[in-house]
């Protein structure tokens, strides 16, 4: 039984409809390594996800009045009845549709895990100056975690987390955007940030809280953000930002803008209703969204296989009508290939595209956790060397001798330089006056802030040894 008529946005799949249809559902699983495979218009294979090709299908049948889709049996057996959105076909087979696929949507992967090419067709879209800035970005990102994490242990700063492992996921899918496109994420994407030009000066400024820091010492560490550089400041609760990218998604698409919006979250927030409600909303809607889900496997201490029953998130988005695709977190140059072509699908047809990065948290949810006591230490250890997206990447740009053991050790010194400065100034730095607290949400301060900042300053004034020191008053 296959489906006869089918109608989809893409007009490479509209074109191809009928091959695809008459492939066994296997085939599209995920990638296969096969040299004999046949690109299609994205530099994806037909044998790619399933979900990615028909997450995004519009059928006929939506329409009521219009032709439904019928196999030839049914067509025999009855001509449907047309139901609100649709005319649906009778069956005298009751069958319960199956709770998951027997084999698992597959991940799209360019490099394996020693930097070699997976297919020999498969084609290189990454020029050597893109390439070579990811991989530095990667390194800078990384180097600024451990010392900024360190500096947390020390009592230097107050908390921190770090994006160990996940730096792939960081700075290619920034490479792959355009900076016009609005940022929603959720807080181990800074890589973004640094891409675009926010500096470790500017991070360091945030996290220690001083009055150089975007958020003035009003926001705890690494709640990022920067309205120049289209990146909304990062918000503690989980989710919340996801029905707001739909909507920033949908002012975009009335402005008739050439750009999209991208949120970003973990496997974890899944699980919050947000999630199914941003994605009805985006679908229904036909926002220029990007939903980038971030698998690491961990939310905080609760494992994937606590969390869903389901063949993790990449399958969700086709219960909602939205395109979907399953990548190789780890691999930097199948995220960038994977979110350009997201982006192109969301801006030129209109619609919302889900993206699964497979991938692993190498470390700790965040300094006030300890993750050895619900997971091994071998476990970590393994993903940590044996999967490391940086060193994928180096052994790549090695191959291609794109780079050396040479350029490699002054990078590494070159960024050690730039953290450990600006963590001193950051220090130095003079922390934001007590009127900053009441200041920067109203043109004019109204008549209640007044009031507050009065009575902080009576209470400060009777208790001066319980305030801050080093915060001017």
């Amino acid at each position: 039984m296959f489906i006869k008529r089918i109608i989809c946005s893409n007009n490479y799949l509209t074109s191809n409809a009928y091959h695809l249809a008459k492939v066994s559902s296997s085939s599209f699983s995920g990638v296969s390594n096969s040299s004999n495979r046949k690109p299609d218009t994205f530099g994806f294979g037909y044998s790619d996800s399933y979900a990615a090709y028909f997450g995004g299908c519009h059928y006929i049948s939506m329409k009521a009045g219009e032709h439904d889709i019928l196999s030839e049996e049914d067509e025999e057996e009855n001509q449907g009845f047309s139901f609100p959105g649709g005319k649906i076909a009778y069956t005298t087979s009751m069958n319960f549709l199956p709770s998951s696929s027997k084999k698992r949507v597959q991940c799209y992967r360019v490099l394996d895990e020693d930097g070699y090419l997976m297919s020999s067709n498969m084609t290189e879209l990454v020029s050597k100056e893109v390439a070579l800035k990811v991989y530095r970005g990667m390194v800078t990102l990384n180097t600024m975690d451990k010392f900024f994490s360190e500096a947390q242990r020390q009592g230097r700063l107050s908390f921190y987390l770090t994006s160990f492992g996940e730096e792939a996921i960081n700075i290619a899918s920034a490479a792959a955007l355009s900076s016009d496109d609005v940022i929603l994420a959720q807080y181990r994407e800074p890589g973004i940030l640094l891409w675009r030009g926010f500096t470790v000066q500017d991070f360091a400024n945030q996290c220690f809280g001083n009055k150089e820091g975007h958020s003035k010492g009003r926001q705890m560490p690494i709640h990022y953000g920067s309205s120049k550089l289209n990146y909304v400041t990062i918000s503690s609760p989980l989710t919340t930002q996801l029905p707001q990218a739909v909507g920033m998604a949908y002012s975009l698409k009335m402005d008739k803008k050439d750009s999209c919006v991208v949120a970003f979250f973990g496997e974890g927030s899944t699980s919050e209703g947000d999630f199914h409600a941003a994605l009805n909303f985006a679908a229904v809607l036909g926002a220029p969204v990007v939903f980038f889900c971030r698998n690491n496997g961990w939310a905080i201490s609760t494992p994937v296989t606590e969390q869903f029953r389901s063949d993790g998130i990449v399958v969700k988005g086709q219960a909602y009508g939205i395109t979907s695709i399953r990548v190789d977190g780890n691999d930097a140059h199948a995220i960038y290939n994977v979110v350009r072509s997201a982006r192109q699908i969301a801006i030129n047809e209109q619609r919302p595209i889900l993206i699964e990065a497979m991938t692993y948290r190498v470390s700790h949810h965040s300094t006030s956790d300890d993750s050895t006591k619900y997971r091994s230490k071998d476990e970590i250890e393994h993903w940590k060397t044996t999967n490391s997206p940086i060193t994928r990447l180096q052994k790549w740009l090695e191959r291609k001798h794109w780079w050396s053991d040479k350029e490699e050790a002054k990078l590494h010194v070159e960024a050690k330089i730039q953290v450990k400065q600006a963590i001193d100034e950051a220090e130095k730095e003079e922390m934001s006056p007590l009127r900053d607290m009441f200041t920067d949400v109203y043109d004019v301060l109204p008549s209640n802030l007044m009031e507050q900042e009065t009575k902080l300053r009576e209470i400060i004034q009777k208790h001066p040894k319980d305030f801050p020191k080093d915060v001017p008053v």
